[in-house]
């Protein structure tokens, strides 16, 4: 049976904000502090949606999460009604209350590692969430994601849940931005790429700490049951990492037989690819970019490798980039010689998503890959399909509950809770999802 891959996109949510909570993430580090806007954020991100699902491709849609999260802060010893633990984290230590009303689950690629059922051993599609335990206000999603998960994909028949992995450093794990399915076509099965920055050889050490583990991403694939022989673990380029690469989808990108990727991108770069190609049974159709034709700061500030390779119906290969490529003097060319040369890539979609550039994230970080076969696109969440109809209610819904304007001292306002729990509250409905966030449930 056909498998299609399928973009779930995280939904911004009404915290969006420049914490510069990211480390390693250079762009989240530059807009610290400056003011948001979350409203302007969330419409670019459903306007991206707009835009793929308008090429044809299946588009869906993952919801935020409810920030800030007072749970959080009274654990770290604020006490007292919302209103002072609040008061007391703005006044004390303005850090926990950054990341206890972090957005960044807007970035889905981080949301979980999914195998396509041709590739596992029962034939269902497996999840595991991300752990995301070397940042204090990403390990907070784990939870919620898990049942924002399940309630998207519901069906035990086709869909398998795995808990995340033991919270370990050991086992740090940073979801599909750190995995790639490749496939010779649409029937077959697949090869996973796991690309990894520590391992037991080569602890998590520098400038910028590697985010995904070795021991992480082999646990996923035996979770997963995924074939030896068609599985690959790859050793991410110390350089990179330390040039401010977090994850491996900031420096390569692949889909189907299509790897697009910079030559710093992995320690073994040829041996990868002979890997690759030996595993997927073809040779791999790759477009390699040099450190002359864009270094690792073009990169990064361009998140050129943060794009999305998409196959259109007619069978032609889509490049989906950040505005900020277009607008890069050394990027753009690149790209245009990409698309207008012999290689694989046959056109390029430019979208502005620069609320979720400022914060560190561009066009892959915003969307999690789900390859799906006829029955199971149909046994996913109806509500959770992105359409013209739904684009509308979220404009609308955005327009009605999010603000144009964001500080960390708006995110101590007690009232700001209130705002988000009654716009997620509206939100489960407009999705279909159920009960999904602790405020909802019974005390």
């Amino acid at each position: 049976m056909k498998t299609q891959e399928a973009n779930f996109d995280g939904l911004v949510g009404p915290s969006h904000h420049f914490g510069g909570l990211g480390v390693g993430n250079l762009a989240s580090q530059a807009n610290k502090a400056q003011a948001s806007n979350p409203r302007e954020a969330a419409l670019q991100g459903l306007a991206k949606m707009a835009g793929v699902s308008e090429l044809g491709l299946l588009q869906g849609v993952l919801p935020p999460q409810a920030r800030p999260d007072i749970h959080f802060l009274r654990q770290v010893g604020f006490n007292g009604n919302d209103a002072k633990v609040l008061a007391q984290a703005r006044r004390d230590a303005p850090g926990l209350l950054s990341a206890a009303a972090s957005a960044a689950s807007m970035w889905s690629a981080n949301a979980a590692t999914v195998s396509a059922s041709a590739d596992t051993w029962d034939s269902r599609v497996h999840f595991t969430p991300a752990n995301l335990v070397s940042q204090a206000h990403r390990a907070l999603e784990t939870e919620t994601t898990t049942l924002a998960l399940r309630a998207t994909f519901p069906a035990e028949r086709f869909f398998a849940h795995h808990p995340a992995l033991p919270r370990s450093t050991q086992l740090a794990d940073e979801g599909a931005a750190n995995h790639t399915r490749f496939a010779a076509d649409d029937h077959t099965c697949g090869v996973s790429l796991f690309v990894y920055g520590a391992d037991l050889q080569y602890p998590a050490t520098g400038r910028f700490p590697a985010r995904q583990t070795r021991l992480a991403s082999e646990a996923v694939a035996r979770q997963h049951r995924l074939r030896s022989d068609r599985t690959l673990f790859v050793r991410q380029h110390p350089d990179a990492i330390a040039a401010g690469v977090f994850h491996n989808d900031v420096i390569a990108v692949g889909h189907a037989d299509v790897l697009l990727y910079h030559e710093y991108a992995f320690v073994d770069e040829f041996g990868t690819l002979e890997a690759l190609s030996n595993a997927l049974g073809q040779p791999l159709r790759t477009v390699r970019i040099t450190a002359e034709q864009v270094d690792m700061a073009a990169a990064i500030q361009s998140y050129l490798f943060n794009s999305q390779i998409v196959t259109l119906p007619d069978g032609r290969i889509q490049l989906i980039v950040a505005k900020d490529c277009e607008e890069h003097p050394a990027v753009w060319p690149v790209i245009q010689d990409m698309v207008d040369g012999p290689g694989p890539i046959d056109g390029v979609s430019v979208f502005d998503v620069r609320q979720s550039m400022r914060n560190g994230g561009g066009p892959a970080c915003l969307r999690l890959r789900v390859p799906l076969n006829e029955d199971e696109q149909a046994a996913v969440n109806p509500d959770s399909w992105f359409t013209p109809a739904l684009h509308r209610e979220l404009e609308a819904w955005v327009k009605q509950h999010y603000r144009d304007r964001l500080t960390l001292t708006d995110l101590a306002d007690p009232g700001f809770v209130t705002e988000v729990h009654e716009a997620l509250d509206r939100l489960t409905v407009i999705l279909g999802l159920g009960s999904i966030y602790s405020f909802q449930q019974a005390p």
